[in-house]
């Protein structure tokens, strides 16, 4: 097994039965169940098949291009079956095998939307990983997704994965950007090993947040009902007005002039956020549904259980109590769905308004830090607070 033949380096086809899934070179008698699991949406949203997905492209793999990987050494397509009774789950191989003196490959998976929920692409990634390391001699496999993928991304964690980082978008207008991680032999966890980020654990917990839609909040205020949803087109109005504002532009750091295109730009900002599961960033929007502010809950790093939060306010919206709401709902949320443990806010030294905010959240006046803010190219004073898990109590 992937050993050179001639001048080739041709990667003998095999099969590899571990954790009763059988792993096997692909067949033309695949060809039905895999345009059946490619008409997946997220099948068709993450990865690089066709759209649309017709008959002749699931034959065209089946028949064609995986058997000429094999027989490259270029790549090595598993058909990922159930043991007992042969049924497709779903795919899992090596890409772009490299047999230089790298020896590395990146590795590639999808689970059909039938066989989803059983961790079948967990146990079919780590049987490939190690048959990759202790047959084929790799050194290095590399794993790659868009950013947003959180399934994708807790498999590689259960393989033995060490994300290391995020790749800007290749293509500006998609704004697009990819997770990438890198395993080496001897980090594979065992079949029957739970490993990193199992079922119960803050990752796993927070991948099923963030790779679902942005939920709506409520919460009640003097002047009325106030609704936490995703930013929208119909806010940019509002959001210029409010970072026009002399208040605004005095207390914050959003550019100076503030056009259209600048909240345009928070828009993405705050969907690429939510889809990297960085930032939760919510309008804050009255009974009528007129924005009325905004507010996010920014996720620390490394301390996994620390964030931050920041707030503005439309100017036809003060002094109505919307803020104190928003920033409660949103608090209670992330100790409670997040997992979180401490949750801080600052302000610039002077910024009344904004503490008054914090303190009928029950936020915690803990002092004054030094020169802890770049404002505008001054390093300024700020007032720092916070609110823990247990106040909640």
């Amino acid at each position: 097994m992937g050993e050179r033949s001639g001048t080739m380096n041709r990667v003998e086809p095999i099969e590899i039965t571990e954790g009763g899934l059988l792993l096997r070179p692909w067949r033309a008698g695949d060809a039905d169940a895999v345009h059946r699991a490619c008409q997946d949406p997220d099948i068709q949203r993450w990865t690089t098949v066709p759209r649309p997905y017709l008959p002749e492209h699931a034959r065209t793999f089946v028949t064609g291009s995986a058997a000429r990987q094999w027989a490259s050494g270029t790549g090595a397509p598993f058909a990922v079956c159930d043991a007992a009774t042969g049924e497709l789950l779903g795919s899992c191989g090596l890409i772009a095998i490299d047999r230089t003196a790298h020896q590395t490959s990146e590795i590639g998976y999808w689970t059909a939307p039938w066989a989803r929920g059983r961790g079948v692409a967990v146990r079919a990634a780590r049987a490939v990983a190690r048959w990759s390391f202790d047959e084929l001699k790799l050194r290095r496999l590399l794993w790659g997704a868009l950013a947003g993928n959180h399934a994708s991304r807790l498999v590689a964690l259960r393989t033995g994965f060490q994300i290391e980082g995020r790749l800007r978008a290749a293509d500006p207008a998609s704004g697009t950007h990819e997770w990438f991680g890198s395993l080496l032999p001897g980090e594979v966890p065992a079949p029957d090993e739970v490993g990193p980020a199992g079922p119960g654990t803050l990752e796993a917990r927070r991948a099923a947040v963030f790779g679902r839609a942005q939920p709506v909040l409520f919460a009640t205020a003097g002047a009325g009902e106030v609704r936490l949803r995703p930013m929208e087109m119909q806010d940019v109005d509002g959001i210029v007005t409010t970072c026009r504002d002399p208040e605004t532009l005095r207390w914050t750091t959003v550019p100076d002039p503030y056009d259209r295109c600048d909240a345009e730009a928070y828009l993405a900002y705050g969907r690429e956020a939510w889809a990297a599961g960085t930032s939760a960033c919510f309008a804050v929007a009255d009974a009528d549904d007129r924005f009325a502010g905004a507010i996010d809950l920014r996720l620390a790093t490394p301390d996994p259980l620390l964030a931050s939060v920041g707030f503005m306010t439309a100017p036809h919206a003060r002094g109505r109590g919307y803020m104190p709401a928003a920033l409660t709902a949103l608090t209670a949320w992330g100790f409670t769905t997040l997992g979180l443990a401490r949750i801080e806010w600052r302000a610039n030294v002077g910024n009344t308004a904004s503490r008054r905010v914090a303190e009928k959240a029950r936020f915690t006046f803990e002092g004054t830090a030094r020169a802890a803010l770049n404002h505008r190219g001054t390093r300024t004073d700020a007032w720092v607070g916070a609110l823990i898990a247990e106040d909640l109590a």
